[in-house]
C-alpha cells in the first residue's frame, strides 16, 4: 500500500528519535490489525499523540479516509447541537472512553474501535430507482468507503443518544458502544442499524 504524505514525515521522525508516538501517550497504533481486508484502506492508523489534523485534508474530497480514524470518530462527535466546534471536549469524551474500554476488556482501546467498526458497517444498503414515475427499492453493496462512514456515524449517533437527557456520561455509553460493536452483539445501537439496512436491503433484491 502506498505510503501518504502525512504519513512519510510521521515515520521518518520516528527512526532519527527512535521512539514512538503513542496516541494520547498510552496507546500504541502500530501494534492495531485490521482484519476486515476491504477496509484497510480505509481505516488510517497513522501514528500521532493528538489527533487533531487542523483541517488539512478538509479541501480535498475524499481525503478523509487519510485521516486518523480516531479522529474522524471525534469529528463525528462535534456534529451535535451540544458539541459543535468543541473539539477539545469531543478530544476529552474519546480519551476517557479509551480508558474505560481498556479497563474492561484489557485491550487496546484503538484495536476495539477498529473491531466495532468492521462490524457497524452495513454490507449492503438500497438506492431508489425510478421506474415510469414509481420509485422502486434496489439493493447494492456498499462501497467500503461508505461502511466506514456509516459505522462511525452509528457510534457517534449512539454516544449522543444514550447520553443526551441522561445522568451517563458520553465517554461511559461510547465505551459501553464501543465494546459491544467489537463483540459484534446485535443489542448494541450500531450493530442493530447495521442489521436493519441490510435486511431493508436483503428483501428489495
Amino acid at each position: 500500500m502506498m505510503m501518504t504524505e502525512a504519513e512519510m514525515p510521521v515515520q521518518a521522525e520516528e527512526q532519527e528519535t527512535g521512539v514512538k508516538q503513542l496516541l494520547f501517550n498510552k496507546w500504541d497504533i502500530s501494534e492495531v490489525q485490521i482484519t476486515d481486508p476491504g477496509l484497510v484502506r480505509y481505516v488510517n492508523l497513522t501514528s500521532m499523540i493528538v489527533p487533531h489534523s487542523c483541517g488539512k485534508l478538509s479541501q480535498q474530497q475524499f481525503a478523509k479516509s487519510e485521516m486518523l480514524v480516531v479522529e474522524r470518530l471525534i469529528n463525528k462527535l462535534m456534529q451535535t447541537e451540544n458539541n459543535t466546534g468543541k473539539k477539545q471536549l469531543a478530544i476529552r469524551i474519546v480519551e476517557e472512553a479509551f480508558d474505560r474500554v481498556h479497563k474492561k476488556t484489557k485491550k487496546n482501546p484503538v484495536q476495539v474501535l477498529v473491531d466495532a467498526i468492521s462490524n457497524a458497517g452495513p454490507r449492503e444498503e438500497t438506492v431508489r430507482l425510478k421506474y415510469g414515475g414509481i420509485n422502486v427499492p434496489k439493493s447494492v453493496d456498499t462501497a467500503p468507503q461508505r461502511r466506514v462512514d456509516a459505522a462511525i456515524g452509528f457510534l457517534a449517533t449512539a454516544t449522543y443518544n444514550g447520553s443526551h437527557k441522561s445522568k451517563r456520561a458520553a465517554s461511559d455509553v461510547l465505551a459501553d458502544e464501543l465494546i459491544a460493536a467489537a463483540k459484534g452483539d446485535a443489542k448494541c445501537f450500531s450493530v442493530s442499524k447495521k442489521e436493519e439496512r441490510e435486511r431493508v436491503a436483503k428483501a428489495a433484491r
